[in-house]
């Protein structure tokens, strides 16, 4: 049984250096507030399909590098010629179907962005719905959002439960910052 002040079980034994005990204690299941931040997430979720989320969080900074720094209105202008600058740089995923569903993707935050004010806007105004229902709206919205895509970005930015354990103290860390969404 876990005491009080437990860690997940993931990252319980990990190092403090390790990328996945870093993201565990300062990103996984807090809320973004920005909306080129919560498109980031998306990216990287997206990109992590098929691979290790440790591979992500090391090029995490190389995906804000080439998808000019998240910027909804730049990927979403992004040409040809951008799409062969992320194809030919080895410092994130070369994945053709990924890449063009971030620059799609860009386009329809974008269109959410004029309806609902914000992508922020958006997920907010559906919240809370449960994991297939959120499932279907992203797959009515968005290309290369499966269920394990859209619950672990739902997850990671704390509109779905299950980021970490009741016991976990990162738990507790984010229920007081933002309690309504724990609920």
């Amino acid at each position: 049984m876990e005491n009080e002040n437990s860690y997940c079980q993931f990252v319980k034994d990990k190092d403090k250096d390790n990328v996945h005990k870093i993201y565990h204690d300062t990103e996984y299941g807090f809320p973004l507030t920005t909306d080129d931040e919560l498109f980031g997430r998306l990216i990287l979720e997206i990109n992590q399909a098929g691979l290790s989320w440790a591979t992500i969080l090391n090029k995490k900074e190389n995906f804000r590098k080439a998808y000019s720094n998240f910027s909804i209105s730049k990927i979403a202008r992004y040409k040809e010629k951008d799409r062969e600058r992320l194809l030919s740089n080895a410092g994130i995923i070369r994945n053709k179907l990924k890449v063009n569903a971030a620059i799609h993707n860009a386009n329809k935050v974008l269109e959410l962005q004029k309806e609902f004010g914000s992508f922020k806007e958006w997920l907010d105004h559906h919240h809370p719905l449960s994991r297939d229902e959120w499932v279907k709206l992203f797959k009515k919205k968005f290309k290369f959002t499966g269920g394990e895509i859209t619950n672990e970005f739902l997850m990671s930015t704390g509109y779905l439960k299950g980021a970490h354990s009741e016991n976990c103290p990162i738990h507790k860390k984010i229920k007081k910052l933002n309690p309504k969404w724990m609920e």
